[in-house]
């Protein structure tokens, strides 16, 4: 379950919005949920959660069984020394249930506000990546490279268990996804393309991470938005206002009507999807192929749709979104309910997340 704070309604103060995402964490658990979500954002309405690793702190001591992720803390916006600290330290408060999940960053308003140079973004990912990465399994952090220097230091307190294979990163565009697999670490999915295009990235990834580490990559995880209804239309009509919602904001978060992105080094995949979208009618096209991509509908439609994204991509586990784009709260703990009653036990069903 993703809980992830989206603040883009008007009526609504962010303190509401807290109040009523917290309030819904607190059902997962209880509700059979495997594992609790956030993200990272900032300086927008698009989700309200600047620091996932506080949020999962919190939750930590709300919780005794759940797996607890990130997806994702955006590595060229912290001190990776810093990093690697809280998530050894969210480790201890949470008995060893984090799930760490990292990425590079996309909204050219977060790395501006943070004075970071986009263009860098995938060789600063790279290089904090390494270093965090080998400073979870051998206890201190070392590292000389062209953004990331660190003297050597000390993890306290110490890493007790190993982070890997469950450590994951965000990737969308092909040239990320060949860094994660040299990264040796798995991959967190958003259904936002075509998934002809995804299934041959994952190729070319689990490829490369065959070549690199010697062993299968782990299945990837995919994150998608859920609209669970008894009613089929009814639900349909739901998807549509919100799931398109949380679309429309999240082109405006990362600005992808006009023309940066096509000129941004490091940003080259990106070049087709925003002419796309500042192309005439290019917005309600591709606010409709979002929807259709994500699972709403009956029960049996969330389930039969879940069931297709893990034929196509071969993914381990699905994280749903219950709660976005100003929907009413009653009707995402409905949505949720609903599906926790009647969706998950079938998907769990099929063998261990």
């Amino acid at each position: 379950m993703g809980v992830i704070f989206q603040a883009e309604d008007e009526g609504r103060t962010d303190g509401d919005v807290y109040r009523n995402e917290l309030r819904l964490a607190d059902l997962a658990e209880p509700l059979g949920f495997d594992s609790i979500w956030g993200v990272e954002h900032h300086f927008t309405g698009h989700t309200v959660c600047p620091d996932v690793l506080q949020y999962l702190s919190y939750l930590a001591g709300r919780t005794r069984r759940v797996q607890l992720g990130s997806m994702v803390v955006v590595l060229p916006w912290h001190q990776p020394m810093r990093v690697a600290e809280q998530a050894v330290m969210l480790d201890h408060l949470s008995d060893g249930r984090f799930l760490f999940g990292i990425g590079r960053g996309l909204g050219r308003v977060e790395f501006e506000g943070f004075g970071v140079r986009q263009e860098d973004s995938r060789e600063i990912f790279a290089e904090a990546a390494q270093m965090i990465l080998q400073g979870l399994e051998r206890g201190y952090c070392e590292f000389d490279g062209k953004f990331v220097k660190q003297v050597r230091r000390e993890l306290r307190p110490r890493p007790f268990k190993s982070f890997r294979g469950r450590t994951y990163a965000a990737a969308v565009s092909p040239e990320s996804s060949a860094v994660l697999a040299r990264l040796g670490i798995g991959m967190l999915i958003m259904p936002q393309k075509p998934w002809d295009v995804v299934a041959a990235e994952l190729g070319e990834y689990r490829r490369i991470f065959r070549e690199v580490n010697g062993v299968e990559a782990p299945p990837p995880i995919v994150a998608g938005w859920v609209l669970c209804d008894d009613d089929a239309a009814r639900a349909r009509k739901h998807a549509v206002e919100h799931i398109g919602g949380y679309w429309s904001s999240l082109v405006r978060h990362y600005e992808l009507v006009g023309d940066h992105l096509t000129k941004m080094r490091g940003y080259e995949s990106y070049r087709t999807l925003q002419e796309m979208m500042s192309a005439p009618g290019g917005i309600d096209m591709m606010t409709e192929f979002f929807v259709n991509l994500q699972s709403f509908g009956t029960p049996e439609q969330c389930y039969e749709k879940i069931m297709d994204i893990k034929r196509r991509s071969g993914a381990g586990a699905f994280v749903g979104v219950f709660s976005y784009a100003g929907m009413p709260y009653d009707v995402a703990e409905r949505s949720l309910r609903l599906f926790a009653s009647k969706v998950m036990p079938r998907i769990k069903a099929q063998g261990p997340a």
